[in-house]
């Protein structure tokens, strides 16, 4: 349990100091010197690495090793209620649904952070618009 912990922790560690710090002091179309982007590389690197392979994997080994989660152990859920689906299920199905999870879980922090770094810098669009007496926007046409 600690070393999935401590995967997790030093994951986000290792992904939130640099992100949170150049999120804010990088201007946008600032150009890269050579040595910055293959530091940058690296440490993306590192990161699909970290959350893409030992994360999940340290995932698996508790769940195997420590917990014990084998396919001749039934899992019946709470109250006994999948014993009324129409399939088995067993601990070791459960352990790999939720080795699944864990993947889409980075797959979407992922796709969000791509995305937050590439709008960084953008204004946000004027609320402020011309009304008329009424309360009905003014548009030149």
């Amino acid at each position: 349990m600690a070393a999935l912990v401590s995967s997790i922790v030093l994951g986000v560690v290792v992904l939130g100091v640099p992100f949170g710090y150049f999120y804010k002091k990088r201007p946008v179309g600032a150009p890269l010197s050579w040595g910055q982007a293959m530091v940058a590389a690296t440490w993306a690197f590192f990161l699909m690495f970290w959350f893409y392979g030992v994360v999940p994997h340290q995932w698996l080994l508790l769940a195997d090793n420590e917990w014990a989660w084998r396919p001749d152990r039934a899992w019946n859920g709470p109250a006994d209620i999948l014993t009324k689906l129409p399939f088995d299920m067993n601990y070791l199905i459960a352990r790999d649904l939720i080795a699944v999870v864990i993947y889409l879980v980075i797959i979407g922090a992922n796709v969000a952070l791509f995305s937050k770094w590439q709008a960084r810098g953008k204004d946000k669009p004027s609320t402020d618009v011309v009304r008329s007496s009424y309360g009905r926007p003014l548009v030149k046409g």
